[in-house]
């Protein structure tokens, strides 16, 4: 089950999806894997100081990258069909501000995906 969001940007709210399809669009349209390029982010961000942001040129890609996808996924007829175009439509904004909801949003779509698995009923006996 995906998970959604509504997160203003530039008094714009736009409205992301996290689901299990996110990883495979990801590595489909970008050739990369979306879990080592998360870890990587989140180390940069955690390094970082968001009043002097030294995030370097791959960090903010793949910010840009994951907030496209999942607001694509939330919304394909209205979001345009490159992070470009799409970024265009914003002023500047902080990726402190939105990327932790981001990652908040991708975290309720994985402990989803585990809490359902604690639901089957332990194996019975021979």
């Amino acid at each position: 089950m995906a998970v959604t969001k509504t997160i203003t940007i530039d008094g714009i709210p736009v409205t992301f999806r996290a689901s299990a399809a996110i990883p495979r669009m990801y590595r489909n349209k970008f050739g990369r894997d979306i879990y080592r390029d998360l870890a990587k982010l989140q180390q940069s961000v955690d390094e970082n100081d968001p009043e002097n942001s030294g995030l370097d040129s791959f960090s903010l890609d793949v910010f840009e990258s994951l907030a496209w996808l999942c607001a694509r996924h939330a919304d394909p007829k209205h979001v345009p069909d490159s992070p470009d175009d799409w970024l265009d439509q914003f002023n500047t904004f902080s990726i402190y501000e939105i990327l932790p909801q981001i990652i908040d949003l991708w975290g309720m779509n994985v402990e989803q995906q585990v809490a359902s698995k604690k639901n089957f009923p332990p194996p019975t006996g021979k």
